[in-house]
């Protein structure tokens, strides 16, 4: 848990930060950077890319335990993860998509893949075998191909920062891309999303698409990738301290 206690008593709610696939919570460096300069508490909890409901129980589990109200905000799959998360708790305020997965009720991510029109994810996901721990065969998980990594993911980052993030990146079960989204907190909740005009992996127009049907508040940073909080982290923090004057 990466954690900055704040420095006033402000009533704000908790900043919880959901990383996605191939990613972690380091992804949030300057963006937690910000917010606790600003007196904010922020954490940052692992997810563990093994399937939307176990992902989305243990993501309300951390959050249920944290006392007073909750800004969830997500990035990539960790948007999909909260909109079925946020249902499971009371305590969340509002929710904030960073490059995020607005998923709708019962729609998987493999159907919203199969209608991206400018997603460079399909052709370089790599399969790979891990174990179930419950005694039937293996399950797959998928990595990002190592090669196509930097400019499929993370474009406007630099060469070495990409190369790390290749190396260390988590890989996401497949179950993740065939589970349905049950109750999407965002019908329920406020919400935000802020995505780049250069985004590869899930892509602009399936972003776009997806915060204009929540009826989200929406910001797009032209030219910024995937990764628009490592690149662009003012503009994530900003619209998450609109959010937090929103709902404090």
């Amino acid at each position: 848990m990466t954690e900055a206690t704040p420095t006033t008593g402000s009533t704000s709610p908790t900043v919880v930060l959901v990383h996605g696939a191939w990613a972690d919570g380091s992804g949030w460096a300057g963006v937690i950077a910000a917010l606790a300069g600003q007196g904010l508490t922020v954490v940052a909890p692992p997810n563990p890319l093994r399937g939307i409901s176990e992902d989305a129980a243990y993501v309300a589990s951390y959050v249920q335990q944290i006392k007073g109200p909750v800004l969830l905000v997500g990035h990539s799959y960790g948007g999909a993860v909260n909109t079925n998360a946020a249902s499971q708790v009371d305590n969340v305020v509002g929710l904030v998509y960073v490059a995020g997965f607005l998923t709708d009720d019962g729609e998987t991510l493999q159907a919203l893949a199969a209608q991206a029109k400018d997603s460079l994810v399909g052709p370089n996901l790599r399969p790979a075998q891990y174990p179930s721990g419950n005694g039937t065969k293996p399950e797959t998980e998928f990595f990002l191909d190592r090669a196509a990594f930097h400019a499929v993911f993370c474009a406007d980052v630099p060469d070495a920062q990409a190369a790390v993030m290749a190396t260390t990146q988590r890989p996401l079960s497949q179950r993740a891309f065939s589970e349905p989204t049950r109750n999407p907190a965002w019908k329920t909740h406020p919400s935000w999303a802020i995505f780049g005009t250069a985004d590869t992996v899930i892509g602009t127009t399936g972003l776009r698409a997806m915060a204009k049907r929540a009826k989200a508040t929406t910001v797009e940073v032209g030219g910024a990738s995937h990764v628009v909080m490592i690149s662009q982290p003012k503009a994530v923090t900003d619209v998450i301290l609109t959010a937090i004057d929103a709902v404090a």
